[in-house]
């Protein structure tokens, strides 16, 4: 009886709290919206975070000198057929970079950077294939002066020429080194089977880093250790992700021009240059035609043939991919139906883009 009458109590005191808080004209509601904060430029903010004094300078560089007495260990497991998968908080982009120039020097070593926003992994199917093609005729593998065209080929094709039996042994052998596989070009599922179809390949070793926390999740038990072969390293380093995050807005930022041509010109500077050049005829047409719909293909590719910038049209459509995979150039019809150009960039940026690179 004594615990009903304590439980009623209890109930009422509850009630008559939450009716006063109700009934009360005191609490007055805030008046300020997301659209009064002070959002200041992406650029500006960019340059007060590389302004931050780094900290604890000795004890990251023992840390990183610890990883480098384990860089012939690394070597190790990669002849004996595993893949390198180093996690930890801090940017990889430096060791495992310092690890491919000063220990993989018995390798063809390919680069994908998977913090970019798209990634064209047929191209770099084509660019492993003709990495092992060429070692092939440096064997003797194959007929002196043979050349063969990969641009044909179906992805499946392509792998099946990494993994076939036409060398023996380890004679002929890739490094596939992929920063930030979990990274936003290659998070999805297609791309994540196909990477791991490459690492399974006979003649390719992988080594890749991961930074999100759920990024095993992308991973069946399969392509973990059958096709991937994982050997987990954990290699905090403490690094800003200072590249990685060029791709990145930042919180209670707005781009603005000067980080739109900042990151076209890293983009740019990556490529050929040859690519290069291709991408400042596109421009300056641009420029020069702002009224235009866009720069024909056709036209571009004569005007690339005429300055000896290219020698097929396959060979301006690969730069015209790499452009359009970086949202470099996008694609559209004029009046006439004709394919046609154009560079989502302002005047400004896009005179700041060519600047840049001409330098």
């Amino acid at each position: 009886m004594e615990s009903t009458d304590f439980d009623e109590g209890d109930f009422e005191f509850s009630r008559n709290y939450f009716l006063a808080k109700e009934s009360s004209t005191s609490v007055k509601r805030s008046t300020h919206k997301l659209s009064d904060i002070d959002i200041v430029d992406e650029q500006e903010l960019r340059e007060a975070v590389s302004n931050i004094e780094p900290k604890h300078e000795k004890e990251i560089d023992l840390l990183i000198k610890s990883y480098k007495c384990l860089y012939s260990k690394w070597a190790f497991e990669l002849r004996a057929g595993f893949g390198l998968l180093l996690y930890g908080f801090g940017s990889k982009k430096a060791l495992i970079e310092d690890f491919a120039s000063t220990t993989l020097t018995g390798y063809s070593v390919l680069v994908i950077n998977g913090y970019l926003q798209l990634i064209n992994l047929k191209q770099v199917l084509i660019t492993l294939c003709e990495l092992l093609g060429d070692q092939l005729k440096a064997q003797r593998k194959t007929p002196s002066g043979s050349q063969r065209s990969y641009n044909a080929l179906s992805i499946d094709d392509l792998i099946a020429f990494l993994d076939g039996p036409h060398v023996d042994g380890n004679e002929c052998s890739i490094c596939v080194v992929i920063h930030n596989i979990d990274g936003p070009g290659l998070r999805d599922s297609d791309s994540q089977q196909y990477l791991a179809r490459i690492a399974a390949c006979s003649h390719v070793r992988m080594v890749a880093s991961i930074d999100n926390v759920n990024a095993p999740l992308l991973w069946d038990k399969k392509m973990v250790h059958t096709q991937f072969n994982w050997c987990w390293h954990h290699v905090p380093t403490f690094s800003p992700y200072k590249v990685e995050g060029t791709f990145y807005p930042l919180i209670l930022a707005h781009g603005g021009t000067t980080q739109t041509v900042k990151t076209a010109t890293i983009v740019l500077q990556s490529l050929t240059p040859n690519a290069q050049s291709v991408f400042k005829v596109l421009a300056e047409h641009q420029l020069a035609h702002p009224d235009d719909e866009g720069f024909p293909v056709n036209n571009l590719y004569s005007t690339c043939r005429e300055r000896f910038l290219v020698s097929s049209q396959v060979t301006l459509n690969s730069h015209l991919t790499e452009f359009k995979d970086h949202e470099l150039v996008k694609f559209r019809k004029n009046s006439d139906g004709q394919d046609c150009l154009y560079i989502p960039l302002t005047t400004e940026a896009l005179e700041k883009v060519i600047e840049e690179i001409s330098q």
